[in-house]
């Protein structure tokens, strides 16, 4: 019998690894075995390739309907093989193995699950292993049609996408190589044109809430502003119906939109997680999970490591809405996601560290009822419901949040009134632009990677945020005063730093730190 090889790839937590598919074939009674390391769908590709093989309209005998040993090899034997990516692949150097057909695998990628009718069905984690296959030299990378798009935004590889099976022998297949062609393929189509590199087109966020919605709270506006400028995490905090869920969706809509690096980044990751809407992520991605969810599911794990919802959220917006209700263990693993940007995970199988640099809203009620503290209604919650409820939230998370807004009942006049609405969500975006685009020119020259003055060490503070001496008294003045941490006062002055951006000025002056220091949090309810 005879021997072949042909490359494919999978993704391990959020790498792309070169698989190579070694397909032997031997004389005996029949066998179809897959070794290394395969998981539960990898093995059953062997049902799935037999059926697409016999279903594809070529006169090619099934290996099953043949008493031969089929051996499938996975290599590396070490690495874990997951999914159903593998199937296009292995079907193919079987083929080339019976010497059905004839083609030179080298320099190619295949991916794709197959349906038991030879169809091509969409596979998750395409844009790193494209990515991945470039850097390791292949040319060209043959694709589900699902999934054209995707892969077509790495330049510099030959993509190639088909509907089946059978498109596919068609455009490999070469002529008059084996035995008589027209017993090999009855229905010879044109091959395969490549596809053409995606174009990225940058929407603007088609957000349902815009900020005009929200009637007053301008308060609450101009700290979601704030935020979105210099990419602060912000808490805002009140009672019941006072429009603290419909700012934070709004908050989305003032956010600029990604660079074509990022959005590399972020589809990568939404694609390997099967969280992938469209063909690509061009907008920063916004999540919120419910308070009911899982600690694996907000912060990734599991007994072979995957990103949660910190990672999902990774370039856009974490919102916890009713922020106290979520686990104890979830608010505390956010300590490190919001001091280093990224997420460790450790367990028995394997660990992973998984990007989550991410701007959170935290929305939260004053205590369980939401009445405590509120005029003219009356708290329910007793003082141990109370004292057990606040302290849910740990000092280290209070002080790695940025900014703490109070949103109070609105006047009921203001409700019905057109003129406190306010700037809607595109004069604000504007202002947000701009401020950002200071911060990028400030960081141009640095080697490592920061965009926005949230992103800053106390050593990037003392280098690009010098402060006059009148600004430093007060500053030191206020921190003896409040008890504030180092941590609490080198984000006082980041956030001061974004403040003056939004007011165009070149230095932090002292309106600037007093309103900064307003942020940071009180007792809520007081």
């Amino acid at each position: 019998m005879s021997f072949s090889k042909t490359h494919s790839a999978q993704t391990s937590l959020l790498k792309a690894h070169i698989v190579d598919i070694e397909v032997d074939l031997a004389g005996g009674l029949h066998s179809f075995s897959i070794v290394g390391l395969p998981d539960k769908a990898v093995e059953e590709a062997r049902d799935r390739i037999s059926a697409a093989i016999k279903n594809s309209r070529f006169n090619f005998k099934s290996p099953k309907n043949r008493n031969q040993k089929v051996v499938v090899s996975l290599a590396p034997a070490e690495l874990k093989k997951e999914g159903s990516a593998f199937d296009l692949g292995i079907a193919l150097a079987y083929l080339l193995a019976s010497r059905e057909i004839k083609f030179s695998p080298e320099k190619k990628i295949f991916l794709g699950e197959l349906s038991l009718d030879g169809a091509l069905r969409r596979t998750d984690g395409i844009l790193p292993l494209v990515r991945h296959a470039k850097e390791k030299g292949f040319t060209e990378v043959y694709v589900p049609l699902e999934n054209a798009e995707e892969a077509a935004l790495i330049d510099g590889i030959t993509i190639f996408a088909a509907r089946t099976l059978h498109e596919i022998i068609n455009h490999l297949h070469e002529k008059d190589m084996i035995g008589k062609d027209e017993d090999i393929i009855p229905h010879k189509h044109k091959p395969l044109s490549p596809v053409p590199k995606t174009e990225i087109i940058f929407e603007k966020e088609n957000s349902e809430i815009d900020f005009d919605d929200v009637k007053g709270q301008e308060t609450a506006k101009r700290g979601l502003e704030i935020a979105a400028a210099g990419g602060h995490n912000i808490a805002m905090y009140g009672p019941p119906g006072t429009g603290k869920t419909m700012l934070a969706k709004a908050f989305a809509a003032i956010l600029p939109s990604l660079s074509f690096d990022d959005i590399l980044e972020t589809t990568a990751i939404h694609s390997v997680a099967g969280a992938l809407s469209g063909a690509l992520v061009t907008r920063p991605p916004f999540r919120s999970p419910h308070h009911t969810s899982s600690y694996v599911s907000v912060v990734g794990g599991g007994s072979f490591p995957k990103p949660g919802e910190v990672t999902l959220s990774h370039r856009g917006v974490l919102f916890l809405d009713e922020f106290p209700e979520f686990e104890r263990r979830v608010i505390d693993a956010l300590r490190q996601p919001l001091e280093d940007r990224v997420i460790s995970i450790s367990r028995a199988r394997g660990s992973a560290q998984f990007p989550a640099d991410f701007i959170l809203i935290a929305t939260l009620n004053p205590c369980p009822c939401g009445n405590f503290g509120t005029k003219g209604k009356e708290c329910i919650c007793t003082a141990s419901n109370l004292i057990r409820y606040q302290r849910k939230i740990s000092g280290p998370i209070i002080d790695r949040i940025d900014m703490w807004i109070e949103v109070p009942n609105v006047e009921h006049y203001k409700l019905s009134d057109d003129k406190s609405k306010g700037e809607n969500s595109e004069k604000i975006r504007e202002r947000v632009l701009a401020a950002r685009k200071l911060q990028e020119h400030r960081f141009s020259k640095m080697k490592k990677e920061i965009k926005t003055n949230s992103r800053m060490s106390s050593r990037d503070l003392e280098k690009h945020v010098p402060l006059s001496n009148e600004v430093k008294d007060i500053l030191n003045t206020s921190a003896a005063k409040l008890g504030l941490s180092a941590r609490a006062y080198h984000r006082v002055i980041k956030l001061a730093r974004t403040i003056a951006d939004l007011d165009k000025k070149e230095h932090i002056e002292t309106k600037h730190i007093y309103e900064a220091l307003t942020y940071r949090p009180k007792k809520i309810g007081a």
